[in-house]
């Protein structure tokens, strides 16, 4: 059986780490909170402290699907991606964490695909069906988070829909009229809309007429 640093030196280095970390007393853990927010990074995170946003960040960097040991290849990697956060505009800390696992899903997807056409099926077939499996996957995930993220800032809307009615003497007419909108708003939008609709026109009834009686004959209206 190959030794833990052969499989990864990293994990050694970890795991002796934890073990002198229980022999020795465990130091206090403070946990500090800016009271003044500075939002410089608020493009990256969506969160108004700063320190939310710099940890996000850092985190996405580290979970992409690249040589981490790198410093020029993270660096590039890690500017491309923080640009397109950037670019989706996170208004708030949720969206900044569906942002981040967005893109390193999106990220995880590609390198599967890339993977899986690296092994020819000729020669690698259930190496390239698996890589192709989990690219699937990877795939549905972004799919996810992106009507998750298209309804956390979809929120708070509705959708009416008035039905406007108008009866001519011959023919009738029914309008749709959708409004859509945060509650509020579509309340407002509706008051402005007619609250009632056109009456059919009645029908003449025939009235009666008084009988006058004619000399010389019967009775006539």
């Amino acid at each position: 059986m190959p030794a833990l640093s052969d499989l990864c030196p990293e994990m050694e280095s970890a795991s002796k780490q934890y073990g002198e970390a229980n022999l020795t007393k465990k130091s206090e853990v403070n946990i500090k909170i800016d009271r003044s927010p500075k939002s410089e990074w608020k493009a990256l995170g969506g969160g108004d402290r700063d320190q939310w946003n710099e940890r996000l960040s850092n985190l996405v960097i580290r979970a992409l699907p690249v040589n981490q040991s790198n410093a020029e290849v993270v660096s590039e990697a890690g500017s491309a991606v923080a640009a397109g956060v950037v670019d989706m505009k996170p208004a708030d800390p949720v969206e900044g964490m569906l942002m981040a696992q967005l893109v390193v899903a999106n990220e995880a997807a590609l390198s599967m695909y890339q993977r899986a056409w690296a092994c020819p099926p000729d020669h690698y077939f259930e190496a390239h069906t698996k890589y192709l499996q989990l690219a699937d996957k990877a795939s549905r995930t972004v799919a996810m988070l992106t009507e998750r993220l298209d309804q956390h800032r979809g929120r708070g809307q509705q959708q009416i829909v008035v039905k406007h009615v108008t009866v001519n003497a011959d023919q009738a007419m029914v309008a749709d009229s959708i409004v859509t909108g945060k509650t509020n708003d579509v309340v407002s939008a509706a008051k402005l809309l007619p609250a009632t609709i056109d009456q059919p026109m009645s029908n003449i009834e025939p009235q009666q007429q008084e009988t006058v009686p004619i000399e010389g004959g019967t009775n006539s209206k």
